[in-house]
């Protein structure tokens, strides 16, 4: 299948690792000219070598915080009219919301929802003048199925879906779609990390310790970035034009609400 997005700016944030790497890489393969962010900017070195060996096309890069009006932008002078924007951001700390600060809470705000409404609006009104844009905001799982121990993350991104379920409707007619894709449980490095110390703390090695989590999960495994990133690149398709202020749960199953 064509998506029809070869030759497309596509600008990918927070992309040098996992679920953002793996949506550049599609993107990627399907002829869109990409432009991938992070913070780490050897970590975007590596990732765009491996982006030009998966696919033979090098992906632009640009380092700089998303969370911060400069990093924003160095961002957007590299990719000043996106075509595709991928808005993401590693989730914010666990814990108790009772031990959390003001300063906590303006954090995850930068980071999970003002970053990305800042990058949306840098980019929506140029997509409705050119009749074409596709906005994915990789959010978090949470949004449908909380947890107790996220409060950043279930009241922040709550707060960004709802934004985009404003805005999407605004846009559509101009053929901008704008969804959100909510991870679950994925095979990425900020993944294993968690759960190697959660793994350490139960006497038990990485491996074991993923295999037992992955039999609560219906699909009995985890998810792959690769089909996460397939999963976008559809989503930034030229068939998804009447798709918009979605909420799409990647999680095999865990979630079991029928809305």
């Amino acid at each position: 299948m064509d998506l029809g997005i070869k030759g497309k700016r596509a600008l990918v944030c927070a992309a040098s690792k996992g679920l953002g790497k793996a949506c550049a890489t599609h993107l990627a393969a399907e002829g869109a000219l990409v432009t991938i962010a992070a913070r780490n900017l050897q970590d975007l070195e590596i990732a765009a070598s491996d982006i030009l060996a998966a696919t033979g096309a090098k992906p632009a890069i640009v380092a700089g915080d998303l969370a911060t009006e400069e990093g924003r932008r160095d961002v957007l002078a590299v990719c000043p009219q996106p075509d595709i924007l991928v808005n993401n951001c590693g989730g914010p700390p666990t814990g108790d919301f009772r031990q959390l600060t003001r300063d906590d809470w303006i954090k995850a705000f930068d980071n999970n929802m003002f970053s990305a409404i800042e990058m949306m609006k840098a980019a929506v009104d140029g997509m409705m003048a050119r009749k074409f844009g596709r906005i994915v905001n990789i959010t978090s799982a949470t949004v449908k199925n909380p947890y107790p121990m996220l409060p950043l993350s279930n009241g922040i991104r709550a707060g960004l879906t709802g934004f985009v379920a404003g805005l999407a409707r605004e846009t559509v007619r101009d053929n901008v779609t704008i969804n959100c894709l909510l991870p679950g449980m994925h095979d990425t490095d900020r993944l294993r990390g968690a759960y190697a110390i959660r793994a350490k703390n139960a006497g038990m090695g990485i491996e074991e310790f993923i295999a037992r989590e992955s039999q609560s999960n219906p699909a009995g495994r985890m998810g792959t970035p690769d089909e996460f990133g397939a999963a976008c690149a559809f989503l930034c398709s030229q068939y998804a034009g009447f798709i918009t202020g979605q909420n799409l749960v990647l999680d095999g199953g865990s979630y079991r609400g029928m809305l």
